[in-house]
């Protein structure tokens, strides 16, 4: 795995363990609102997904841009669609996002080389 990649996914999964242990209700349930948004209702999750990618590019979250790169990876989402998300994003944003979108797609890529490598292993 990429070590892009596994370290985001380890840091994350720490420090919202330590977030959540805290036993804050409002925490809880802030993390609680965030997973039901993007469930599947009169928009597609995939679509949540990429409306989250360009809100998160425009606001110029590095850490939430990468959640939601992965997760417009997990629902199918391929690199044309991507650079149009990520046109909306800079048209949106403006050129301030450009260096999001540098370290979106070096994300991307990543996040494509850890597939490769997975189907490499499943062939043995």
């Amino acid at each position: 795995m990429s070590d892009l990649v596994d370290d985001f996914r380890t840091y994350r999964e720490k420090m919202n363990r330590k977030i959540l242990a805290s036993d804050n209700k409002v925490m809880k349930r802030i993390y609680n609102i965030d997973t039901n948004t993007y469930l599947d209702g009169a928009l597609s999750s995939k679509t949540k997904e990429m409306l989250g990618l360009v809100s998160s590019m425009v606001l110029r979250c590095d850490d939430c841009v990468k959640y939601h790169l992965e997760k417009c990876h997990e629902l199918g989402v391929n690199t044309d669609e991507l650079f149009e998300i990520f046109s909306v994003a800079n048209l949106v944003g403006g050129t301030i996002v450009i260096p999001h979108t540098r370290r979106a797609l070096e994300y991307w890529e990543a996040l494509g080389e850890e597939v490769t490598k997975i189907n490499e292993k499943c062939k043995v």
